[in-house]
């Protein structure tokens, strides 16, 4: 059997794991990570579709690399909470939630407040991380990159964990990228049936591949 040929997204899971390497040695490579959330929507919003989350998502890659080839997950079926509408819109909500409250940290420093060389984790743990030469930038373009890598990382680690606890791309079920992405991708494409063309279901409520 003839293995599918490889394309140039295939490997975006380098890109994924460049960044959280990158961004430990320079906190300030963490800016890069907003081509993670401005590319997805932007897919959704001209596009109408989920391609991103199906194709260019270079962090699924990375679990499915990780959890899939290398067998570090225990391959199980995801709770069904993690599917219902009410969590993944709850987490969405609580994730973008801390996403301004970080901005607002971000508006702080601009305004005059001190540099806070810390990357909290999983919203609660404030990683030290002041070897990171950040003297010749403005303190606030530090202080986004601080909070923005925290964002990222912390991400990665709850996608890390449900990897190995259920199946390799577990995290895409209640990315909130994948949440926001699936609710543009809905409102576009019911002009779309309503005219005859592509479906509602063309952009259905899964947020995107679990394998």
């Amino acid at each position: 059997m003839r293995l599918p040929e490889k394309r140039w997204y295939d490997y975006l899971w380098i890109a994924s794991l460049m960044y959280l390497s990158l961004g430990f040695f320079n906190i300030l490579f963490a800016w890069l990570g907003l081509i993670c959330f401005v590319v997805p929507l932007a897919i959704a919003l001209i596009g109408g579709n989920k391609a991103y989350c199906n194709k260019y998502c270079g962090r699924g890659q990375l679990f499915e690399l990780i959890g899939g080839r290398l067998r570090l997950s225990l391959n199980k079926k995801p709770p069904e909470f993690l599917r219902a509408v009410w969590f993944r819109y709850a987490f969405l909500t609580f994730f973008m939630t801390m996403f301004l409250l970080m901005i607002y940290a971000t508006y702080l420093v601009f305004a005059g407040a001190g540099l806070k060389e810390a990357v909290t984790l999983l919203w609660m743990f404030k990683l030290p991380w002041n070897w990171a030469d950040v003297s010749f930038v403005s303190p606030w373009i530090a202080q986004f990159a601080f909070g923005f890598y925290g964002v990222m990382l912390t991400s990665s680690v709850l996608g890390l964990l449900t990897m190995v606890l259920f199946k390799p791309r577990s995290w895409c079920v209640y990315c909130p990228m994948g949440t926001m992405t699936q609710g543009i991708c809905v409102l576009k494409n019911r002009k779309d049936k309503a005219d005859g063309g592509k479906s509602q279901a063309d952009c259905n409520a899964a947020q995107g591949p679990c394998q």
